[in-house]
C-alpha cells in the first residue's frame, strides 16, 4: 500500500534537514545517543541472560525483571555518556575555534563521572573492562612513542601468568576484594567442583536437586 502524500511530504523534508551541514553536530549527538542505547543493550542482554540463569536465584519473573533492569541501565547510561561526551567536545571546539586532544579527556571524564559515577555493579563492570583496556593501550602507545622499551620476545605468556596468579590468589585468601560476579564464577568453577555425593551432581548437574 502506497504511503500517504503526507507521509512522503514529511520523510522529505526530515531527510533534507539530516543533510544540512549547520545540524550536523546536533545530529551527530543524537545519533550517538541512538548508537549508545542500542549497543548497551546489544552487549548487556545476553550478558545478563547467562549470568542471571547461571548464578542468580529466584523465581523466573525475578529473574526476568532483574535482566530487563541491567540491559536498561547499562542502555540507558551508554546513551546518556555518548549524548553528553559528543555534546561537551562540540562546544569546547566552538569555544576555541579549534579541536584539540584535550577536548576529548576533558569531555569524556566530565561525562564519565555525570553517567557513570554511581557506584554500582553495571558501572562498575564497565570501568574494570576499560581499565584493563585502557593499561594494555597505554602500554603499547608507551612503546611507540619511546617510552618503554619495545621488549625483545612477547611478554604476553609472562603477563598472563602474573593475572592469573594474583586473581586466583586473592580469590583464596582476599576473595571479598573481587567484584561479586567472578567470585560467583570461580566459585563454581574452583569450588563447587571439589563436592559432589553421587553421578547426579558429579556429572549432570553442579549441584544435588533436592529431593521431593
Amino acid at each position: 500500500m502506497a504511503a500517504p502524500p503526507q507521509l512522503k511530504t514529511l520523510l522529505l523534508a526530515v531527510n533534507a534537514l539530516l543533510r544540512k551541514r549547520r545540524y550536523h553536530t546536533a545530529l551527530a549527538a543524537l545519533k550517538g545517543f541512538r548508537n549508545g542505547a542500542v549497543y548497551g543493550a546489544k552487549i548487556r542482554a545476553p550478558h545478563a541472560l547467562i549470568m542471571t540463569f547461571l548464578f542468580r536465584s529466584g523465581s523466573l519473573r525475578e529473574k526476568l525483571r532483574a535482566i530487563l533492569q541491567a540491559t536498561y541501565t547499562h542502555s540507558w547510561n551508554l546513551a546518556r555518556f555518548v549524548l553528553t561526551y559528543k555534546g561537551l567536545c562540540a562546544l569546547q571546539a566552538h569555544l576555541h575555534g579549534h579541536t584539540y586532544q584535550v577536548h576529548s579527556f576533558l569531555a569524556a571524564c566530565l561525562g564519565g563521572v555525570l553517567v557513570f559515577g554511581e557506584n554500582n555493579n553495571i558501572n562498575s563492570q564497565i570501568n574494570m573492562y576499560l581499565t584493563s583496556r585502557v593499561l594494555f593501550a597505554l602500554c603499547r602507545l608507551g612503546v611507540e612513542k619511546g617510552y618503554i622499551p619495545e621488549p625483545r620476545w612477547d611478554p604476553f605468556p609472562l603477563h598472563t601468568g602474573v593475572i592469573w596468579g594474583i586473581v586466583l590468589w586473592l580469590f583464596e585468601y582476599h576473595r571479598h576484594t573481587l567484584q561479586p560476579s567472578l567470585q560467583s564464577s570461580m566459585t563454581y568453577l574452583y569450588e563447587d567442583s571439589n563436592v559432589w555425593h553421587d553421578l547426579s551432581d558429579f556429572l549432570l548437574y553442579n549441584k544435588s536437586r533436592p529431593s521431593k
